[in-house]
């Protein structure tokens, strides 16, 4: 198999067979057009999702080759990527949305330059131009600047899951069995020579997106949390900041008393002091928090995700 396409879908019943009609008609002048999959992945859809696909896995048999991962629950999109890219048998893997927002034909670009460039293990689409709200960008921005001083691998503002990888790249995406998935940390941290190509993003075919601003914010503290412990060495620079000020702040009050006679401060110095080393203690256990809330639901070690049905092609019966 030449390419496999991962495609998540939560909630896409409008849109799933659109998107198989899109890849169907950017193959026709592909040569290869008999060695792609693809790999619909249903993250535990609410609405009608589910039957649509299975209605067209069972209608288009022998049209392409197609499969269909149905979740038992949503078990969210990093999940869904990760159950795509393990049933994928593809020398080359893409990963894309649902939505028609990320067409097929930048997805077959991609394949013919890692077909012209053996030296490139992956093609990343970033979009050249963010169609979203400036208060979104500025968040955003702020979030990349973060995380890449922070954190030892680099982060390219703007590249997303769509991408296009070599079987080797997937293969050790793959071998990291970690619960909390943050893709766009792994697809860095595992290296090989990656190729950022810019698109245009086009509007959806149907629906809403299924990002809003607290689903993103909770992302980020995921992401910045599973590639790098700088949270937790700034919580104790803090810590050691606070108790030097505390010590200056206490060998003041002992001068002031001691050569000029001045009375200790009085309830509204004490209720600050309180208030302000109290908000370091917990903004301190809140990062603790964060890390030890991540290594124990890892170490339950419970399975990524779990699959209700897997539909496959009649060549793997």
């Amino acid at each position: 198999m030449k390419l496999s396409l991962v495609i998540p879908c939560y909630n896409e019943e409008k849109n799933v067979r659109l998107m198989y009609d899109a890849i169907l008609a950017s193959l026709q002048e592909k040569e290869y057009k008999e060695q792609v999959e693809i790999v619909f992945v249903n993250d535990g859809s609410r609405d009608c999702t589910r039957q649509v696909l299975h209605e067209l896995h069972r209608e288009k048999q022998g049209e392409l080759h197609m499969k269909v991962i149905d979740f038992s629950r949503n078990f969210g999109k990093e999940s869904a990527i990760y159950a795509g890219l393990s049933h994928a048998t593809g020398d080359y893997i893409t990963i894309i949305d649902a939505d028609l927002q990320q067409r097929p034909e930048i997805a077959l670009e991609m394949v013919d330059i890692l077909d012209t460039h053996p030296e490139y293990d992956c093609v990343a689409a970033y979009q050249a131009e963010r169609k979203e709200g400036k208060v979104l960008t500025f968040f955003k921005d702020c979030f990349y600047k973060i995380i890449n001083k922070m954190a030892d691998i680099t982060f390219i503002q703007g590249a997303s899951d769509f991408r296009t990888m070599r079987r080797k790249m997937v293969d050790a995406v793959l071998s990291l069995p970690e619960y909390h998935r943050f893709s766009k940390g792994i697809f860095s941290w595992v290296g090989f020579e990656t190729y950022y190509m810019p698109y245009e993003v086009q509007e959806r075919a149907n629906g809403t997106t299924k990002w809003n601003f607290w689903k993103l914010f909770k992302y980020a503290i995921g992401g910045i949390v599973s590639f790098t412990t700088a949270p937790l060495h700034m919580a104790t620079i803090l810590g050691a900041i606070s108790s030097a000020l505390a010590a200056l702040y206490l060998i003041v009050v002992v001068i002031q008393k001691l050569f000029f006679g001045m009375g200790l401060p009085g309830y509204p110095t004490i209720v600050a002091l309180i208030l302000f080393m109290g908000g370091v203690q917990l903004m301190v256990l809140g990062v603790l928090g964060e890390y030890m809330a991540k290594v124990y639901v890892e170490g339950k070690n419970r399975p990524i995700y779990i699959a209700r049905d897997v539909l496959t092609y009649e060549e793997e019966k």
